[in-house]
């Protein structure tokens, strides 16, 4: 009976957890582990579920009930990937190396970036429209989605009050 206790006891401790740290995003301790780690920027569904079947994890056990070192675990695979097909990854044949990675969080961001000025630089149409703040990608610009800033419409005249009108009618 005693035993008993003790074992509800390490359970409650372990889910008791409020936010689990995973390669420096934090995450809701309630989500399973697969919705967890599509709250981590660069982690689709795909890569998610890759990375719970290599690693042997039950995709719908909730992330706060992971040990240290499932998590650890976790960390390691998505900082260097294998045994996956390339296609999983985020950036596959990078401009300087030619090598496959999988970039998250800042790093992401920060190669977007990168491939922005770059295409700025060697003047590509996509880096000139970015220039512009115009859609890239062969949207229409006629709706009013791309419309940055102020909005574009009819202007109306001020009303002038009642006495005004009368006054600037009488000196017609």
């Amino acid at each position: 009976m005693v035993e008993k206790e003790k074992k509800i006891g390490k359970e409650e401790e372990k889910s008791e957890k409020g936010i689990v740290r995973i390669v420096g995003f934090d995450i809701d301790a309630s989500l399973s582990v697969i919705n967890g780690l599509r709250r981590i920027k660069g982690i689709s569904f795909m890569f998610a579920n890759a990375t719970c079947k290599k690693l042997g994890i039950n995709p719908r056990m909730r992330i706060g009930d992971l040990s240290e070192e499932k998590i650890k675990e976790i960390e390691n695979f998505i900082k260097n990937p294998k045994g996956i097909p390339s296609w999983i990854l985020n950036r596959r044949k990078d401009l300087t190396t030619g090598k496959d990675f999988h970039l998250v969080g800042g790093d992401l961001d920060l190669k977007v970036k990168e491939d922005i000025e770059f295409l700025k630089k060697i003047r590509a149409y996509r880096g000139v429209r970015h220039e512009m703040g115009l859609p890239v990608r062969g949207q229409r610009t006629g709706g009013k989605s791309f419309r940055k800033g102020k909005t574009i419409g009819v202007v109306r005249k001020k009303e002038l009050p009642q006495a005004a009108k009368k006054e600037k009618g009488e000196k017609r």
